[in-house]
Order: C-alpha cells, then sequence, then structure tokens
C-alpha cells in the first residue's frame, strides 16, 4: 500500500486541440509506461484508444493512467476537450485532487478552457498551467499569461519563461533556480542545466522579481530575504508556491511544447512539489444514510471503507467501475453497500488502471483511482461503503441534454438488442438519455450535441452487431411555468378491494433564468403526523414528474417546487398514492398556471483569419446570433457570440467552406430562452400556452 503523501490524483483538462493527449503520452513515456511515444497523428496514443478517437483525432472518453515517477505514484485522468463530453470532465474533476490545465500559446484561453477552469473552481481543485505550443506559428508567452490573469483573476504566476518562440523556441529558463533547461537525445530525455543565456539575463530577473514579490505575500520569512536583497532558497520558494497553490491564491505557469516533449519532466516535477495529495484533502463532506446527518470520511486506512463510482464501462455481463477511494482498505471479495440502491454487491476483481489495460490487485488502500469489477445496478455518483458505516458521499450532477435524434433498427428483429444497447450507453453517460415519442412510437436518443450522438451511434454496429438508421436532429426544447400557484391535488383511487387515498398541496414558481433547473423542497420538518419516508417519496415525484412535460411535453425547467402540505391515512396512505397525489398536483399547476416553450442557447467562438470575418459574421447574423466580443489573435480574430441551438444544425459543414478550411470553433450550452413570437408561431402556432379559465372543462 503506498504512502499517501506520495499519491497524485490528477487530471489533464484543456480546450480541444490544446495538447491534452500528447501531454499525457509524454508523461507515460517519461515515467517508463511505454517504451515510444504516442502520437494522434499515426493513431498509436495509449490514451485515445478507441477507433473513433484516432481516426478523428480527439479525446471522446476519459482514460485514466497509473504511472510512477520520483518514487510517487500518479494517478491520470486524460480528459476530452470537446463540450460534446463535458461529462466525462465533470465526472474525472469530482474525484481528482489537482489539475493540470493545458492552454495553446497561440489560441490562448478559448471557450472551453473557461468552461474547464469554472468546473475547476466548483469543485475547489488546486491547478497548474501548462503552456503548450510555444514552438506554434502566432504563439505569444506573454499575451496568454495576461489573458489568463485577465479572465481568471490575476492568479496566472510563471515559473519559467521560453528561450524564443515559434521556430526559435529551444529552451525554458527556471526562474526558482535560474538556470537554462536545454533538451537533448533521441526523444528529449536528456536535460542540460545551463547558464541563462545573456540576452535573456534581465528579462529572467524581473520575471524572478515578479514572482518573489508575490510569494512574498504568503511567507515572512521570504518577504524578509527578498526585501533585504538576500538570497532565497529554492527550497522555500518551492514550499510558498505550494502552500499558496492549495490555497487557492496563485497558478502556476510552465511552459513547453508537448510535440516536441520539451517540459515534460520539469511539468511531472511540478506536479509532485505543488499539486496536493490525498493527506492534503483530509476530510470529504457526506451524509450519514440512516438520518441525514453530516459527517466527514478522512483519508485512513483503518476506517470503514467508503468510496465513489464516477465512472462506468457497461456491459451485458459485468460492468467496468471506476472508483475513487476515500477511506479505508478494500480487499477482492469484500461486500459492500450501495448508498443509493441500499443493496449488497460484491467486488469480485480490483484492478490498476492503464488505458484499455488492467493490472489485478488484492487490495486497494484510500486515496487511490481503481478499477472494480463485480457490482451491479451501479451508477455513476454511487457510493460504496460497509454496513458498519452507512454513508452517501455528494453527487455529481451533469447537464441536460440539448438535442434529439430518433433512432431505429434497419431489421424489425433486432428491435430488443437495440433497446439493450442504447439503455447501456445511456448507463455508460449521464448526459445521454432515451425517451419515446408517443406520437410516432420512435425511441429518441438526446445527447449534448450532434458530434456526441454521431459517435454513440456509430458505437452500436462495432460493439453491439446492431444496425440503427437516424432521423434528423432535433432541438431538445424546454417548457417553464409563465407565473405562480400553489393547488392542491386529491388521489382516490379503488385497486380491486383496496382504497388508495392522498391529499398534497404544492407551491410552484418560475425560477430565474440560467440558475439551477429545479429548486425542490418541503415545509413539513419536525411534523410527526407526516412518515419521513412519504416526503422522500413526493420531493422525488416532483423532481421525476416536472421532467415528465408541460403542456406541449416537453421536460419543465426553472422551477421551484415546495411541498406546503402532504395529508395521509395510515389505513390508506401509500407510496403509489403519495406519487399519484403529486403527479396530479403538477398536472393541475400546469393548466392553471400556463408554460411557454424555452429553446437551448449555445455559446459559441469562432476562431478565423481575418479575411473571412466579413463572411463568418454574415452567416451568424440572420441565425439570430449576439455577438458579444472580437478578440484580436496573432492569426486572425475570435468572435464570441450567443445563438440558439436551433440555428446550428449544419455550422460544422458550412465554415469550412466560409474561411477556406482556416476557421474552427466550439460551443457549448449556457442556458435557455423564450422563444421569438414569430419563430414560435412557424414552429408551435404559438409560444405560450396559456391558463385555463375558472370553470373549464378540463
Amino acid at each position: 500500500m503506498h504512502d499517501l503523501a506520495k499519491i497524485r490524483n490528477i487530471g489533464i483538462i484543456a480546450h480541444i486541440d490544446a495538447g491534452k493527449t500528447s501531454t499525457s503520452e509524454g508523461m507515460l513515456y517519461y515515467t517508463g509506461r511505454t517504451h515510444r511515444i504516442g502520437s494522434i497523428d499515426d493513431g498509436t496514443t495509449v490514451l485515445d484508444y478507441l477507433p473513433e478517437e484516432r481516426a478523428r483525432g480527439i479525446t471522446i472518453i476519459s482514460a485514466a493512467a497509473t504511472m510512477p515517477w520520483q518514487d510517487h505514484l500518479i494517478h491520470l485522468i486524460d480528459t476530452p476537450g470537446h463540450i460534446d463530453f463535458t461529462a466525462e470532465v465533470e465526472r474525472s474533476l469530482r474525484v481528482i485532487d489537482g489539475a493540470v490545465v493545458i492552454f495553446s500559446a497561440v489560441e490562448g484561453v478559448e471557450a472551453q478552457s473557461e468552461k474547464v477552469w469554472r468546473q475547476a473552481d466548483h469543485y475547489h481543485v488546486p491547478r497548474l498551467a501548462f503552456m503548450n505550443k510555444l514552438d506554434r506559428i502566432g504563439a505569444d508567452f506573454n499575451r496568454v499569461v495576461d489573458e489568463i490573469n485577465r479572465k481568471f483573476g490575476n492568479l496566472a504566476v510563471p515559473l519559467q519563461i521560453p528561450l524564443g518562440l515559434e521556430g526559435e523556441f529551444r529552451g525554458i529558463v527556471d526562474l526558482i533556480t535560474m538556470e537554462l533547461m536545454q533538451f537533448g537525445g533521441e526523444q528529449n530525455e536528456d536535460i542540460d542545466y545551463l547558464p541563462i543565456p545573456p540576452e535573456l539575463e534581465a528579462e529572467a530577473k524581473r520575471r524572478r522579481d515578479q514572482l518573489l514579490e508575490r510569494l512574498a505575500d504568503g511567507s515572512e520569512e521570504l518577504m524578509t530575504l527578498f526585501l533585504e536583497g538576500r538570497p532565497v532558497p529554492a527550497e522555500l520558494i518551492d514550499h510558498t508556491i505550494r502552500t499558496e497553490l492549495l490555497a487557492g491564491r496563485i497558478v502556476p505557469v510552465l511552459c513547453g511544447s508537448a510535440k516536441r516533449r520539451l517540459g515534460i519532466q520539469p511539468l511531472l516535477d511540478a506536479v509532485l512539489a505543488y499539486l496536493p495529495s490525498p493527506l492534503d484533502v483530509p476530510k470529504i463532506p457526506a451524509l450519514k444514510l440512516k438520518d441525514g446527518a453530516p459527517i466527514e470520511v478522512t483519508p485512513d486506512e483503518n476506517e470503514p471503507f467508503a468510496g465513489l463510482i464516477f465512472k462506468l464501462v457497461a456491459n451485458t455481463s459485468a460492468d467496468l467501475i471506476y472508483l475513487r477511494t476515500y477511506s479505508g482498505t478494500l480487499k477482492q471479495g469484500a461486500t459492500l453497500i450501495n448508498s443509493r440502491t441500499k443493496e449488497k454487491i460484491r467486488v469480485k476483481q480490483i484492478l490498476r488502471l492503464y488505458a484499455k489495460n488492467t493490472e489485478q490487485l488484492e487490495s486497494v488502500g484510500p486515496g487511490d483511482i481503481v478499477g472494480v469489477i463485480g457490482p451491479q445496478d451501479c451508477g455513476t455518483g454511487d457510493t460504496l461503503c460497509e454496513m458498519n458505516r452507512t454513508l452517501a458521499f455528494e453527487k455529481i450532477t451533469f447537464p441536460e441534454p440539448v438535442i434529439s435524434m430518433a433512432v431505429e433498427t434497419r431489421m424489425s428483429r433486432d428491435k430488443d438488442k437495440l433497446d439493450e444497447a442504447l439503455k447501456l450507453l445511456c448507463r455508460e453517460d449521464p448526459t445521454l438519455s432515451l425517451s419515446f415519442d408517443h406520437d410516432t412510437g420512435q425511441r429518441l436518443l438526446s445527447g449534448m450535441g450532434e458530434l456526441h450522438l454521431e459517435i454513440k451511434i456509430n458505437r452500436l454496429p462495432a460493439e453491439f452487431n446492431v444496425e440503427a438508421k437516424t432521423g434528423e436532429p432535433r432541438v431538445a426544447y424546454r417548457e417553464t411555468f409563465t407565473g405562480q400557484a400553489t393547488v392542491t391535488a386529491t388521489f382516490h383511487k379503488f385497486i380491486g378491494e383496496t382504497e388508495l387515498w392522498a391529499e398534497a398541496t404544492v407551491r410552484f414558481h418560475s425560477l430565474p433564468r440560467k440558475e439551477q433547473f429545479f429548486q425542490i423542497g418541503h415545509s413539513l420538518r419536525g411534523r410527526t403526523d407526516v412518515p419521513k419516508g412519504f416526503v422522500e417519496v413526493a420531493e422525488k415525484a416532483l423532481q421525476d414528474g416536472l421532467k415528465t412535460g408541460g403542456a406541449r411535453g416537453y421536460p419543465l425547467i426553472y422551477v421551484g417546487a415546495e411541498l406546503t402540505e402532504l395529508t395521509v391515512d395510515p389505513a390508506k396512505t401509500t407510496e403509489p398514492a403519495v406519487i399519484g397525489a403529486i403527479l396530479q398536483a403538477i398536472d393541475k399547476a400546469i393548466r392553471e398556471i400556463g408554460t411557454t416553450v424555452l429553446e437551448p442557447v449555445m455559446k459559441l467562438e469562432v476562431t478565423t483569419p481575418d479575411e473571412s470575418i466579413g463572411d463568418v459574421t454574415g452567416y451568424l447574423q440572420p441565425r439570430r446570433a449576439i455577438i458579444h466580443e472580437m478578440t484580436a489573435l496573432a492569426n486572425g480574430k475570435r468572435i464570441s457570440c450567443e445563438v440558439p441551438l436551433a440555428e446550428m444544425f449544419g455550422f460544422g459543414k458550412s465554415l469550412p467552406k466560409l474561411s477556406g478550411g482556416r476557421a474552427s470553433f466550439s460551443m457549448e450550452p449556457c442556458g435557455y430562452q423564450e422563444i421569438p413570437p414569430t419563430v414560435a408561431q412557424r414552429l408551435f402556432g404559438s409560444v405560450s400556452t396559456p391558463p385555463r379559465p375558472p370553470g373549464a372543462p378540463g
């Protein structure tokens, strides 16, 4: 079992094509896990091992690999950069202790860079920044550092500066030791430490003084030495950097070129020196299953075991579960409790993960990331724990799907096989959902974008031997209430000779846009006449019922629902009766208040040469795009705007024609807006479903 102080659980996060996988492949090579560096261009990457990933040259799923470095153990998770696969980033950030954020020295801070940075902030993940592609035309180290500071709050603190840029990039100056690192050997595995060239001495001295001045705020000893002009030991600088990073006050910036293998070993050293071990995150909040009371879990191997499932690879026989261990020791053959289902599960195998390859373990301690085979009916975000201490960690939340596609079999005999395959895909990916169109009888697969759905559909023949045909992509519209009301509904029904009865009063109201989709609660705390189990069932029925659809059949969002009264009869009230009363209350509210249809809005960034700006903006403006900003880059401009998803179908095919193949773009969901009346009239006849007048027939 490894010393916890010598474990690092890290993620590599960034915008698409910033160099995450190239950096990760370099790490695998230099730590001895591979004997050659995998290439995206050649399709030989270890972490991007799916055929779709190698064919497209992008990361689609997060891959985990364990590697040794300087007597430490690094658990690395390489995540996708494409927004369609944001679930992979979300679940990875939930379980890592530190992150390396990759920025391109050419493109700078891009849309997905901001997205993953905000996700890391949400999970309080300390991070390093690695400035990649300094050898590319248009690279500008200072510009990107300034952009990071401007967008993220003056956190970037360079620990290194490049010697040369673009084709002249040939070394890295370490501002802590004040040495030049030059790389040599067949794969740049050798590092020579040399004096700083005279032409860079003044700049290096200025940058080092800025570094020490910034760190002086976190160390009186360092401040005294700096102000008195005395030498500051490298050990003190490293200690202060780590302290300030863990406190979230700085983000150290390192530099290099992953493709040319420049700067990877110093980055590995920085991971060990500055990013946290599991001991630096000593208390993980959880809730006791028995009474919901808060509890803190510590990374102690002698405590009862507790771990969080953050990913699974579904299979018809046995799932491969990705598990972050937080406390206790897990042994092969152990029996645990799934805190969501309350079911017992048996751990058949524990695996050390290495992309698609694995190595069997007998046991594992806290602070680790492993694979587990055996548990059934488990899902992403489930807590596994021992029976003598049942608890639940905070769940992982995922964005709602924004696009749907009808999926049917080519052969009618394959319908059951298709249903099973789609259910497996949805179990793996929480941002996928499967529903049925009751009007057409079609299966609807919903996801985060066209690419997301396309890649999932492509897996059907390859992995499940099912040929499928698909319809045109559809926008996943939503509805919300146009006002507020308190409604009371009574469920009363006879099933045979059994009488079922329950009555619920619920206050419904709308929530501000771009905030949480639902706010479900109750005002029955302390009531002894209403069983707690019925209240929990009612809250879950509210959550599920609002998702089933409003007046036009689209799921409701931006809705608050408070259960203000629940009347029960011990002889007649059952859980189904409570659910029935809640669903009737929702239906009554929809009819009384009325709903309006909302459409998903995307944050769009387009990077294009100057000569194509007019063509690109001319394409976007008639499509209801609101352009917020145009940023000058070394090789063109970046257009930042918001645009309805319904207007973006086919944009990926049109953009190369508009720009001669030289532009790129990224999109991410940024909320919902009411559809303009002219558009709504064309789609639905009107945008709103008015409330029914008093006395109108139901």
